[in-house]
């Protein structure tokens, strides 16, 4: 397996704007699949941020992705985790884990100090990685857990 950037491998935009839909359409009411790729369309900018990597083995496995913001009520809070996803049939294997750290190293090298995220149903997942509650809370109509994770050392006083 290998984690590449959407960028690298724009023809899988379309299966991957159809398995978030599916998976997360009840977070986004009123969203279609179409406004969802068109969405997507930005992540295949040379900016880090919003950026998406996916995991490939032959085909596509799964994703991750950085954004801006990922809840438009929590504006003060960037950047977030996103749009983390494996296939159905590949999962429990350890390819959200390498996808999750796969973006976070990335955000280090970048000078990110810390990340949030909010999941439905994932909160221990995120737990076994290091990631923090903030908040329970309830988001568009579903319960959801609001993470963090500090990714960057905090400045040394002397």
């Amino acid at each position: 397996m290998q984690i590449i950037n959407l960028v690298d491998a724009p023809e899988h935009l379309k299966l991957l704007a159809a398995w978030h839909h599916n998976e997360w359409g009840d977070l986004n009411p009123g969203q279609t699949l179409e406004q969802r790729e068109q969405k997507m369309q930005s992540y295949l900018g040379d900016q880090f941020i919003p950026s998406t990597y996916l995991a490939i083995d032959r085909h596509l496995l799964g994703s991750a992705a950085i954004v801006e913001n990922d809840m438009d009520n929590r504006k003060h809070l960037s950047p977030w985790l996103a749009s983390v996803y494996v296939d159905q049939s590949y999962r429990r294997r350890g390819i959200g884990s390498q996808l999750v750290q796969h973006v976070v190293d990335i955000a280090r090298l970048q000078g990110i100090r810390n990340m949030y995220l909010f999941t439905p149903d994932q909160e221990v997942f995120y737990q076994r990685l290091g990631w923090c509650v903030l908040e329970k809370t309830l988001y568009r109509g579903s319960q959801v857990t609001v993470m963090c994770l500090q990714i960057g050392k905090k400045e040394e006083t002397l």
